[in-house]
């Protein structure tokens, strides 16, 4: 995929999300549905399929660099329809105009991208459909366990799981090779590393982290926590669970010991270090190799792809990353909308998807040979897709976000953020972030406990 896309799934929400966030949970708890899903108008599949043969013209918000050659190939199978595509800005610029147009009532497209994350914020209030009157939910076994779990909300489907991010372990082996520094299969093992690497050139790192609420969120996922429940207005925040507390355990020996570099994600020294191999290994999604082929050519024929380190030996990852597509309630052509959605990632959409790098959250996909045994000229040739789709089955179960993780994003770098700046321990910040979440849950009408 190319930067612009990644960046958006993996940048920091800023402060408008606050503003963002707050409109859709006033919203939300002023409804009288908590379920997500709502009282639904009954529909059929048949519905769809007329729409698609009738015809008429929808608007489309995405960020993702294959939307025109997607657009494009859609209205050459349907003629009839014309997708007006407008890239509104990736990740929270769009979720703010499209909190803005929600508000007003008037200037919503039909059909938004929206991340996985950010899903339940636009959900919970009612400003999308419900894709269950169109018999989508019968698409369950089209896709990964994850990413199914993640276009939910309450009972609602609110759209069809467009790629996914499982984790795994990207690593430098010219540096690896070079201070004899063996791949890592535990965490421990991990931290062992970082120390070798850091001891033998302290201009290197085992990776950097400067704070990522995406990222702390992930990893806690991937240690088997489960810090965040919700049913229906009643939200129980524990960042102190046995799963936060496995991964702090880690990191915090990171952390503390001054073994990861203080150098921004996405910013142009990121990158940089990524080429020159300043910064050994990352953690992160399956979408990582677009960027690094596209970003930083200097890594060429340095990388490779391991599986994510574990705390037993067991595989298991998690989620990083991934978006959807929804249909929004303000469209007068519903029925058509959801036609463009099931074409977009059940149809003749996830091929152009996987040409402009998309990593796929369809099961049948993820088995092809054509995409499993690809070799990779930028990785050495190595058949990444192998290890990546493998992380696409291990991804660990009963994950998910807050009804508000935008405003929790955006709030981080004040409460666990200021753990990195003095190279402390994260579990005070992570405390000061829940008592904030706590607190602010409480003032837009959730039962929030912690």
């Amino acid at each position: 995929m190319k930067t612009t896309h990644r960046r958006g799934l993996r940048r920091l929400v800023v402060a408008t999300a606050a503003v963002t966030a707050a409109s859709l949970l006033l919203a939300a708890c002023g409804g009288s549905d908590d379920s997500g899903g709502g009282d639904q108008p009954q529909a059929s599949p048949d519905a769809v399929n007329a729409a698609l043969e009738k015809g008429g013209t929808i608007t489309y918000w995405s960020w993702t660099p294959s939307a025109e050659a997607q657009v494009k190939a859609f209205e050459k199978e349907y003629p009839n329809v014309k997708v007006n595509y407008v890239n509104a800005g990736t990740g929270n610029d769009q979720y703010t105009k499209l909190q803005n147009v929600i508000k007003a009532g008037s200037g919503a497209p039909d059909v938004a991208q929206i991340e996985y994350q950010a899903l339940p914020q636009f959900a919970l209030p009612g400003s999308l459909v419900d894709l269950r009157q169109y018999g989508f939910d019968t698409f369950a076994s089209a896709y990964t366990p994850s990413t199914w779990t993640a276009v939910h909300a309450g009972d609602g489907l609110f759209g069809l799981p467009q790629d996914s991010g499982p984790m795994a372990l990207f690593y430098n082996k010219e540096v690896f090779d070079k201070y004899g520094i063996a791949i890592p299969k535990t965490w421990d093992e991990y931290v062992a590393a970082a120390k070798k690497l850091h001891a033998a050139d302290p201009k290197k790192f085992i990776t950097n982290d400067t704070g990522d609420a995406g990222f702390a969120t992930s990893m806690i996922w991937q240690a088997g926590g489960k810090p965040f429940s919700t049913n229906g207005k009643a939200v129980t925040i524990n960042l102190a669970d046995a799963g936060t507390q496995k991964w702090t355990g880690v990191w915090n020996q990171l952390v503390t010991g001054g073994l990861v570099a203080s150098i921004p994600g996405w910013s142009d020294e990121w990158f940089k270090a990524l080429g020159d191999g300043t910064i050994a290994t990352l953690a992160i999604g399956a979408w990582m190799p677009g960027v690094l082929e596209s970003s930083v050519k200097g890594g060429t024929g340095k990388w490779r792809v391991a599986p994510l380190p574990t705390y037993d030996g067991q595989p298991a990852t998690a989620e990083n990353g991934g978006s959807t597509q929804s249909v929004l309630k303000q469209s007068a052509n519903p029925a058509l909308a959801a036609g463009f959605v099931r074409w977009l990632n059940h149809d003749g959409g996830v091929k152009p998807f996987l040409e402009s790098g998309g990593f796929p959250s369809t099961t049948a996909d993820l088995k092809d040979p054509a995409f499993v045994d690809k070799k990779s000229p930028y990785f050495g040739g190595q058949q990444i897709n192998q290890v990546l789709t493998g992380a696409a089955g291990s991804v660990v179960k009963d994950w998910s976000y807050l009804p508000f993780q935008l405003y929790a994003n955006s709030i981080f770098g004040d409460t666990v953020g200021k753990a990195y700046q003095s190279k402390s321990d994260l579990n005070p910040g992570l405390k000061a972030w829940q008592d904030a979440l706590v607190s602010y849950g409480n003032q837009q009408g959730f039962q929030t406990n912690g």
